[in-house]
């Protein structure tokens, strides 16, 4: 078949008075027409017409070119009645396949298709129009019209199922925004779930190198693990605000998340984590304090352990032998001697004993985890010094009873060992506290210490005073056993301290003083380092604490003014947003310094009342309220330009509300608010609990701005309802109460079809049929008045 320049179809119209209304060109003369509607003319200019075109010699004069296409001869080839169904049914004819020379199978394909699918009843014969020269021209208009009143209907399905769609997008987006608000809910409820259980568990280590590790491991959490989850929580907050305004913008119901991922719920385990958090930072900073106590003490316990140990090496040999059996009275008398010289020295030790049982004590009722070997040594020192005081008993009471006989004994010695064994005990004690470990923690403890220790070396002259006079006896000795001609059998009977081990241990203590000062010296400093950190993070914190502050006020008095559009209001926000993100790397070097008082375990400041908790917080809340401050006014622009609400309105609302507002909070009370809707000419206490409802679903107490200009838009404007969804669904039902499933695929596209389809209960009616559908309850449901 081919394409000609003169549209035959559209010329043979004018012939059967039609009624068009537009102009056709047939081979150059204008041919107007008259129509009533559109309908014709889409249906005439349908490219499957174009295909079926005569060709009209151009010699001929433009009455004979209109006298070619009488009606007649337009629907005598049934192409014309197959076009017509073609263009508004395409499914139903396959155009192309037709054959212009072939009329009767035409006509009957036509008249068929029309019966079966259009419900037109056959009203004439393919052969009666076929083999008559001039067919009943009645006859074949009031079939035509048959067609077209029943694709007039068509049209009216096809807007009534543009209006269902586009309600039914509406509900897809906001089902799609509440699963992606659910999924984030639940997977930060989900990582607090897991890390919580974490910062509670208080299981102490053993050693300071693994409770160190434990302070790394939740710093580390802080710096890289907790701020993406700190977004995700903004990000939700504003995800919901969104999707409020969306559901009150579309007049849809609240949205109400499952039970357990409302926002409050988040907030109060997100509380919950923070409340951990604080608790796990000081677990960890007390463990590592009694840790450090507990080496302090460990190392204190060993080293005077080792020191009595050391001195009781052989005493119980030294308390068991039998000397005194064969020893002349002068041997008997020094023996004894050196007993009450032990006795007095076993009674200096008597304290270091009693130090190291309390400090085994303290070990045990701070768990050290090495108290076994600790008690056991300890045990051992106990019952070795009980077994010394019985040893030495039963020696003092054998040279007692053989005293009676030996009597001589040089007061020399006796005096030299008297004097000689506290003095030694003294050196001892000196050199035992000299090289004592210390554990401070500001300069004002440090600098007691070095107090202390410079009286110690006050008493040094008067001490060697006391050495030069003991060490004046062991003179004495030597030249009185000179000057009588005594050969001396050997060392001091009465004492194994020797001239010769005083002056050592005296040289010893020389040698620990100074080491003593620089120690002491170099804690100083390192405090006076520790006191330099504290006042750097202080500076920094008591700058950053009032700019936080400050900071949260200047957005607040933003949210409330009116200057300029609500896009001016938007842009200086989010260049003061900017300002914030801008100001981050103050808040990074103070973490800095907190992580150096932290690494030098500074457990106090005195220069600051700011704790790097508390600002951390505060930096947290400063972020969320700008980021909640611009999804408010991102709201309030989506809710002017979806409501037509001009900028004089909205400064107006926002006048009105600021007016009743009284605490600038951007929240209005029960009382507040109802003094602004009577201000509005609203009254009564039925309709104040009518529009209580609209604004207030949740039942909170209070009414924030942005529900306001909703509920005032809505007031003012017209949107889509549950009745004219209803009105488009009966109009896609040809006027039934109920609707099928084959109705709903044939009119709607697939997708929203099959949402129906899943969502539609059964229609229960009188006029019920197998399939039916309840159109009418799924579109209350749409809009909250009933369930879906």
């Amino acid at each position: 078949m081919t394409q000609n320049t003169a549209t035959v179809y559209i010329t043979a119209l004018v012939e059967t008075n039609y009624e068009p209304h537009f102009t056709a060109s047939t081979g150059g003369q204008q041919i107007y027409m008259e129509q009533e509607n559109d309908w014709d003319r889409d249906l005439l200019l349908d490219p499957a017409w174009e295909k079926q075109q005569r060709k009209v010699r151009a010699s001929e004069s433009p009455g004979a070119a209109a006298g070619a296409c009488k009606m007649r001869y337009f629907w005598k080839d049934g192409l014309a009645f197959n076009a017509l169904i073609h263009r508004h049914r395409p499914e139903l004819i396959d155009y192309d396949k037709l054959r212009k020379d072939d009329p009767v199978t035409n006509l009957n394909n036509a008249f068929e298709v029309a019966e079966r699918y259009l419900d037109i009843p056959k009203m004439l014969d393919a052969e009666d129009i076929v083999g008559t020269l001039r067919p009943d021209e009645k006859a074949i208009m009031t079939y035509v019209s048959c067609f077209y009143h029943a694709f007039s209907g068509a049209q009216k399905a096809e807007t009534a199922a543009n209006r269902i769609c586009k309600v039914l997008a509406v509900n897809q987006e906001n089902e799609h925004l509440m699963e992606d608000y659910e999924k984030l809910a639940s997977d930060l409820l989900e990582w607090i779930r897991r890390t919580i259980p974490w910062l509670e568990n208080r299981a102490p280590e053993k050693t300071m190198t693994e409770m160190q590790q434990k302070l790394e491991d939740f710093r580390d959490y802080r710096r890289v693990h907790k701020p993406p989850k700190v977004q995700e929580k903004c990000q939700l907050e504003i995800n919901f605000n969104t999707l409020q305004t969306k559901l009150r913008l579309s007049n849809r119901p609240a949205f109400m998340p499952s039970e357990g991922r409302m926002v409050s719920d988040i907030n109060g385990a997100w509380h919950k984590l923070e409340g951990a958090e604080k608790g796990y930072e000081e677990w960890l900073l007390n463990e590592i304090r009694r840790l450090e106590r507990l080496d302090h003490l460990a190392e204190k316990f060993r080293q005077k352990a080792a020191i009595h140990e050391s001195w009781t090496d052989g005493k119980e040999a030294m308390l068991t032998q039998k000397d005194y059996e064969t020893a002349t009275l002068s041997e008997i008398k020094a023996l004894l001697k050196k007993h009450e010289a032990f006795e007095s020295d076993l009674a200096a030790h008597q304290d270091r004993v009693e130090q190291i049982a309390a400090i085994a004590q303290e070990l045990n009722e701070l768990d050290y985890y090495d108290s076994p070997s600790v008690n056991a040594r300890c045990q051992k020192i106990c019952e070795q010094w009980d077994a010394l005081g019985s040893l030495t008993q039963s020696r003092r009471e054998s040279l007692e009873r053989t005293e009676k006989q030996l009597e001589s004994i040089d007061e020399l010695y006796l005096e030299y060992a008297k004097r000689a064994a506290p003095f030694n005990n003294w050196m001892e004690g000196a050199m035992e506290d000299l090289q004592d470990m210390f554990i401070v923690h500001n300069i004002e403890e440090i600098q007691g210490l070095i107090t202390a220790h410079d009286q110690f070396k006050s008493t040094l002259p008067e001490a060697n005073k006391e050495r030069e006079s003991i060490q004046a006896i062991q003179a004495e000795v030597q030249k009185i056993a000179q000057y009588n001609g005594i050969k001396l059998a050997g060392n001091n009977p009465y004492t194994t301290i020797t001239p010769q081990s005083i002056d050592k241990k005296w040289e010893k203590v020389q040698q620990l003083v100074p080491q003593r000062d620089q120690a002491l010296q170099e804690e100083l400093a390192r405090q006076q380092s520790n006191d330099h950190l504290r006042r750097q993070f202080a500076n920094q914190a008591n700058m950053i604490g009032p700019w936080i502050q400050n900071k949260m006020e200047e957005i607040g008095r933003i949210s409330i003014e009116m200057n300029g559009t609500l896009e001016d209001q938007l842009t200086h926000l989010r260049q003061y947003e900017q300002s914030i993100i801008e100001y981050k790397p103050n808040i990074d070097q103070l973490e800095g310094d907190h992580q150096l008082i932290q690494e030098a375990l500074i457990f106090d400041n005195k220069y600051t009342a700011y704790t790097m908790e508390h600002l951390r917080v505060g930096w947290e809340q400063l972020l969320t309220t700008i980021a909640r401050t611009i999804n408010e006014i991102e709201n309030q622009i989506l809710t002017r330009d979806a409501k037509g609400i001009s900028q004089e309105q909205l400064h107006e609302y926002r006048t009105s509300f600021n007016h009743f507002d009284k605490v600038r909070n951007s929240f209005a009370c029960l009382t507040e608010f109802k003094a602004c809707l009577i201000s509005l000419g609203y009254d009564g206490d039925a309709e104040f609990a009518r529009i209580m409802g609209i604004v207030d679903p949740n039942n909170s107490g209070a009414v924030t701005f942005q529900a306001f200009i909703d509920f005032m838009s809505r007031e003012t404007t017209d949107t889509d309802t549950a009745d004219q969804v209803i009105a488009s669904f009966k109009i896609l039902a040809g006027d039934k109460n109920y609707i099928t499933a084959e109705e709903l695929r044939r009119e709607l596209p697939p997708d929203q079809a099959e949402y129906c389809i899943a969502r539609m209960a059964p229609y229960t009616g009188p006029d019920a049929v197998p399939g039916a559908l309840d159109y009418m309850s799924f579109s209350t449901a749409l809009y909250g008045e009933s369930d879906l």
